[in-house]
């Protein structure tokens, strides 16, 4: 069937309700005569008779009333789906679904959410983490966060946190029989705590900076993580050095119970960035999270 037929229907639909070729025409917004054709010409095309029309009154033939109880509901259940799908364009509703690394999650994306689901209770978040740079298009994702210098050059992106450091780690116990690293090159000779990136299957390589010198470090060891959770607990537990953000040690730090070493060497990484495709037609909901995780930077006293 030509889509444009559908319009015929819908007008039939109307002057079987209404009852009434003037008030049908009034609604569709055409004429009476241009909508008589289009009733006569639906009728020509189904070879029966759907309306009996008199001076004073339209009434429905048999086949017209089969018609407009099978077709009926099915276009007033594409209205309401149409109307759904608007309500989303003016209010902001729907699940938004991001890809992100644990630390932003934890750190920044889901503190900004406790305190934004409240107050839109239509808006729901999806929140997975990994460190694969996933197509957040073909995997249908709204957003991205990662660092932003993994950012590719096709996304918007907007800053989501400050910058940071990452500190290199361990336990006390780890150096009571152990020298401290002075320098990046002695990690050669350390048990370091490594972080496998999916991306490419390969471990993650220690950056250092200190003044305008810069640094990379293949480290070894025997335990290989892929969440910086498990490498706090493994440095925690003695069993390594790990290179993790400062925030996430720095409580540990405080207490005792991780020593920071190579201090002067400690990198600065770029902040998170939320990226999305340049061409998508941002909802309500998901621009009501931007908002919510867009970083600003405190202004000077």
């Amino acid at each position: 069937m030509r889509r444009d037929n559908l319009n015929d229907f819908l007008a039939f639909i109307a002057v079987a309700r209404e009852r009434s070729f003037t008030k049908a025409a009034a609604q569709l917004g055409v004429s009476q005569s241009a909508l008589s054709y289009t009733i006569k010409s639906l009728e020509g095309r189904l070879g029966v008779r759907l309306l009996t029309r008199t001076t004073r009154s339209v009434s429905l033939t048999e086949a017209g009333e089969r018609l407009l109880q099978s077709v009926g509901p099915r276009f007033e259940e594409i209205e309401t789906e149409i109307a759904a799908i608007g309500n989303w364009r003016d209010k902001p509703a729907g699940t938004v679904r991001i890809t992100t690394v644990e630390h932003a999650a934890e750190t920044i994306i889901w503190p900004a959410m406790l305190d934004l689901l409240p107050r839109f209770p239509d808006i729901g978040v999806e929140i997975i983490c990994d460190y694969a740079l996933s197509d957040i298009v073909a995997d249908r994702y709204d957003a991205g966060v990662r660092l932003g210098e993994h950012v590719d050059m096709d996304m918007i992106s907007v800053p989501i946190g400050p910058d940071f450091r990452l500190v290199v780690v361990g336990a006390p116990a780890y150096f009571q029989d152990r020298p401290r690293p002075v320098t990046p090159q002695d990690l050669t000779e350390h048990a370091c705590i490594g972080l496998r990136l999916p991306t490419n299957g390969g471990f993650y390589v220690w950056p250092f900076r200190k003044d305008d010198r810069e640094m990379n470090v293949r480290v070894r060891g025997r335990a290989v993580f892929n969440t910086l959770a498990m490498m706090k607990s493994a440095a925690l537990s003695g069993f390594g050095l790990g290179l993790i953000p400062e925030q996430v040690a720095a409580e540990d730090i405080r207490a005792g119970r991780l020593v920071h070493v190579l201090e002067d060497w400690s990198p600065i990484r770029s902040g998170y960035h939320l990226y999305y495709p340049s061409r998508r037609q941002l909802s309500p909901a998901f621009a009501v999270v931007l908002e919510a995780l867009r970083y600003r930077a405190p202004t000077a006293p």
